[in-house]
């Protein structure tokens, strides 16, 4: 029987076939624990499952990106205390302030790769169906369960397939995509399901990490690109896997790329999705890029090629948080950010910054944000009284000349 991306990944994992709905324990590839939730982690590995060691410090990484540096005492004490811990268990994954997010660096790094069964102690890690990994968010006693015993236990999920037909026209782009599907499905549309994006050959990795961090929006328990087309071309996919003609899917959306518009997210849920054409004109006192939705090299460029030689609106503030210390890098080399510092942005330490509403540019009461990621929240990222827009790099861009929430094509050359 033909199997989706996903029931091929579990039943590898499982050592016999899987269809949905079936409860399976599988074999974890790979435990991501960041630092937000470590201590936690930690404490019910040895205290409650009796664990003294991890089962395989090659196979578990730490990631400190959620309050990177640290903000205050009590979380720098935490911070120095899960480094002692990491170094005591042998982990050599250890990612330290402003290497950047988790998602991106373990792709960078490659420690996701297809057909792997990834859990992360982080909502996003959906993020590493980019490559075709089964990546899912998980609780504290679920990560120490599997950091304990390289184990851990799944309902296999239905799958809906999203399929996409046709080009983005110029100034839309994935998260357009990402946000479009959250407006059909709604946020319990794909609840406990896996989201299959089909007709994206032509996305690059990063693009694709987009459309697999949104697949949570939709309540989706992972979210994965076949790994094919050029971006996927170095990738070691293994044999038994890719798309599966006449596999079983619980819903088809089928989306027109060539129709689409800028999508504009407005407050307070991710699925409040309307055509930016709809939005009105929206003042903005903040233009947020990052987070490991959009905070990548390619997301800054895009940003940087409708600032350049250009000033952003009076008032307006603009941070830019790459989402890795490589993305930094690439964009120190070719002038993307010196075309953003020049157009009056300010740069943060790679990592989730102010997305949790922790440090880096919280909200202030009143305040109203344009911004890549992918929540929006009451309170997401400051002050409940704040509001949040979700839209594409190119659209924070726009914005952050006008004041005002702005199609890309108001300012393109």
């Amino acid at each position: 029987m033909a199997q989706t991306l996903s029931e091929q990944i579990l039943s590898h994992a499982a050592g016999h076939p899987v269809q949905a709905g079936e409860v399976v324990t599988v074999q974890v590839d790979l435990v991501m624990m960041h630092d937000s939730l470590s201590p936690s982690i930690i404490k019910v590995l040895h205290e409650e499952l009796g664990a003294e060691r991890v089962w395989d410090p090659e196979r578990v990484a730490v990631v400190i990106d959620h309050v990177a540096p640290a903000a205050n005492i009590q979380t720098a004490e935490k911070q120095a205390d899960l480094r002692r811990w990491v170094r005591a268990q042998g982990i050599t994954n250890l990612f330290d302030v402003g290497r950047g997010i988790s998602h991106q660096v373990l792709v960078e790094e490659q420690l996701a790769r297809p057909g792997m069964v990834i859990v992360g102690s982080d909502s996003h890690s959906t993020a590493y169906g980019c490559v075709g990994a089964f990546g899912t968010g998980m609780g504290t006693t679920d990560i120490a369960l599997a950091a304990a015993t390289g184990k851990i236990w799944f309902r296999a999920p239905e799958t809906v397939l999203v399929r996409s037909t046709g080009r983005f026209c110029p100034g839309v782009s994935a998260k357009d995509l990402g946000l479009h599907a959250a407006r059909r499905l709604r946020a319990d549309g794909a609840t406990y399901a896996a989201v299959e994006w089909h007709g994206v050959d032509f996305l690059s990795i990063g693009d694709r990490m987009t459309l697999a961090t949104l697949s949570i929006e939709v309540g989706a328990k992972a979210g994965l690109v076949p790994p094919t087309g050029a971006a996927a071309q170095e990738l070691a996919v293994p044999a038994w896997f890719g798309v599966q003609e006449g596999a079983t899917y619980s819903r088809v959306i089928e989306i027109d790329l060539n129709a689409l518009e800028p999508q504009v997210s407005a407050p307070h849920y991710v699925d409040n999705v309307v055509d930016l054409t709809d939005v009105g004109r929206v003042a903005v006192d903040v233009v947020y890029l990052g987070t490991c939705t959009n905070g990548r090299y390619e997301d800054m460029a895009a940003a940087a090629q409708i600032l350049r030689e250009r000033k952003i609106a009076p008032g307006v503030r603009m941070l830019v948080v790459p989402a890795s210390s490589e993305a930094l890098r690439l964009a120190t080399e070719d002038g993307t950010l010196s075309t953003l510092l020049a157009a009056g942005a300010t740069i943060g330490t790679p990592g989730c910054g102010a997305c949790i509403g922790r440090h880096m540019g919280v909200l202030a009461p009143g305040e109203v944000c344009l911004f890549t990621g992918n929540r929006n929240f009451r309170g997401r990222m400051g002050s409940p009284a704040a509001q949040i827009y979700l839209a594409s790099p190119a659209v924070a861009a726009a914005t952050a000349l006008t004041g005002y929430i702005t199609h890309p094509r108001e300012v393109m050359a």
